[in-house]
């Protein structure tokens, strides 16, 4: 991941929240549990506000510094995702990335229906 789960910094940024998460810790991606997975990628072909989020998909996120591979993203075009941005932005920092994402989908399965 690039960062220990029980580091201190790590729950005090999640202060308001920490208690309320469930997470899982996985040794490998092909470990996600069945279900639809969403792959980001400054190199993916859809951007995220193209694509249709739907309730139970599983949003992969690749570390900071790589991204995810390559092939990981050829072999699933269609349910691989960037963030569009701005002008000369090459990306967004993971934290910022993840929360766009999140919000997104959340937008689309949870606030569209209204």
């Amino acid at each position: 991941m690039g960062f220990e789960i029980t580091d201190a910094k790590l729950k005090r940024a999640g202060l308001d929240y920490w208690q309320h998460l469930q997470w899982t810790t996985l040794d490998s991606i092909h470990d996600l549990p069945a279900g639809r997975k969403v792959y980001f990628s400054a190199h993916a072909k859809h951007s995220i506000y193209d694509f249709q989020f739907k309730e139970g998909d599983f949003l992969v996120f690749g570390k900071e510094s790589k991204g995810l591979s390559p092939e990981l993203i050829r072999d699933n075009f269609e349910t691989s995702v960037f963030i569009p941005t701005p002008g000369l932005v090459r990306s967004l920092n993971m934290a910022t990335a993840v929360a766009v994402s999140v919000y997104e989908a959340l937008r689309q399965i949870r606030y569209s229906k209204t």
